[in-house]
């Protein structure tokens, strides 16, 4: 008698049945790879956002805010607001101070012109100002298009810095930085936002003992 090998019926059903799961899984997967992907754009165009939120809020307030090319620090503009109104001190010749300032010669201080105002435009390209932030839509991954690298979404960002009129009709001495994520359907991923004071910087320098 000649013994030949092989597949019983009951395992090449088995088989089938497997190969068929198999198959059938296959989009599925497909699916919830592709899913998990478009989820982690998502979280990568926040998190991009915010870190674009932090930078900005490092930017002077306004391009008036430097006194000179000398100094790189911002300091306070003599707005409109009576609440910001730089005062002059007497005991400190040429040093005018905002309410609440440390009277002292290596903290914030305002602008020595009191003519200066708050400028929102775009006055001085050397100066890394607020306003020179903002954009209309544009791609937050860069020049890069997601599509191309056969993703369904593409993800934009939008900035608005807005100086919104105070309780007493004036021009108020805080700006809104807002950017808002948008998806290829222009609907809204998330908004963030924050503000920044017209309050100037610390002059910090080397203490001796």
């Amino acid at each position: 008698m000649v013994r030949r090998g092989g597949f019983t019926l009951i395992e090449l059903i088995f088989a089938i049945v497997i190969i068929a799961i198999s198959v059938l899984s296959l989009p599925t997967i497909s699916q919830v790879t592709a899913k998990n992907t478009e989820r982690g754009l998502v979280q990568e165009a926040i998190f991009a956002a915010a870190t674009e939120l932090n930078e900005i809020t490092t930017a002077h307030w306004d391009d008036n805010s430097i006194e000179g090319a000398s100094s790189s620090l911002a300091k306070v503009i003599d707005g409109h607001s009576r609440v910001t109104k730089c005062e002059d001190n007497s005991s400190l010749p040429n040093y005018r101070l905002m309410p609440g300032h440390v009277l002292q010669p290596l903290h914030r201080r305002c602008l020595d012109s009191n003519s200066t105002e708050p400028a929102d435009a775009d006055v001085d390209s050397t100066i890394d100002a607020l306003e020179d932030h903002e954009h209309s839509k544009q791609n937050i991954f860069d020049d890069t298009t997601v599509e191309a690298a056969g993703y369904k979404a593409n993800y934009d960002s939008q900035i608005v810095i807005d100086r919104a009129a105070n309780f007493n009709g004036s021009q108020s001495d805080m700006k809104s930085i807002t950017i808002t994520i948008t998806d290829s359907d222009d609907n809204t991923i998330v908004m963030l936002k924050t503000y920044s004071a017209n309050i100037g910087e610390i002059d910090f320098y080397k203490k001796e003992y």
